[in-house]
């Protein structure tokens, strides 16, 4: 506050506040008076324009539309349905090699499924030398595992086992019976 000077100093508590009047009518200026002028009954009132009753004529212009040549139909028109495409279907109960008791033994010990007694619930199903396999647990009613192999008996090899076994692998490599199986397509 020190940079701005000293404030103003504060109105009196006890002056009365001023008064502003209007100014007076006699101060306003005036303008002159309005006079009226009668009309005169025997003038007559200027000629109203009147309006041409006839209108100027413009040439008429038409167009030619070419005429587009129809094709002739000589034979009805056919659609044909499109060829639906095949139905994938999955792969077939495995007649041999690998069994429901390989399986299983290939899953004993597998850090990826329960350590408890298990039973095939659907397949095997062969393609190849790839097959597909449900298994779930003997008691109770567990979700069940699917497993994915190859081979037959001593080469029975795992690909994956679990509730989603449709990897990579499955989906380049596995025969497509398998892949329907494994991975709905």
């Amino acid at each position: 506050m020190a940079g701005c000077g000293a404030p103003p100093p504060a109105a009196p508590v006890d002056a009365p506040a001023p008064v502003v009047s209007a100014p007076s009518v006699a101060a306003i200026p005036s303008l002159p008076p309005v006079t009226f002028v009668p009309l005169d009954p025997t003038t007559t009132a200027p000629p109203i324009a009147t309006l041409p009753t006839t209108y100027p004529t413009y040439p008429t212009v038409t167009a030619t539309v070419p005429t587009v040549p129809t094709v002739p139909t000589t034979s009805p028109v056919t659609t044909t349905s499109p060829t639906p495409s095949p139905t994938l279907s999955h792969a077939k109960k495995c007649t041999g090699e690998p069994t429901g008791k390989q399986i299983l033994a290939l899953l004993k010990g597998n850090p990826a499924v329960p350590d408890a007694t298990l039973k095939v619930d659907e397949g095997p199903f062969c393609s190849g030398v790839w097959s597909f396999t449900t298994v779930k647990l003997a008691t109770g009613d567990a979700e069940t595992l699917s497993v994915v192999t190859t081979g037959k008996g001593s080469t029975l090899t795992l690909v994956t086992a679990g509730t989603d076994v449709c990897n990579p692998r499955v989906q380049t490599e596995a025969p497509v019976g398998i892949r329907v199986l494994a991975c709905g397509s």
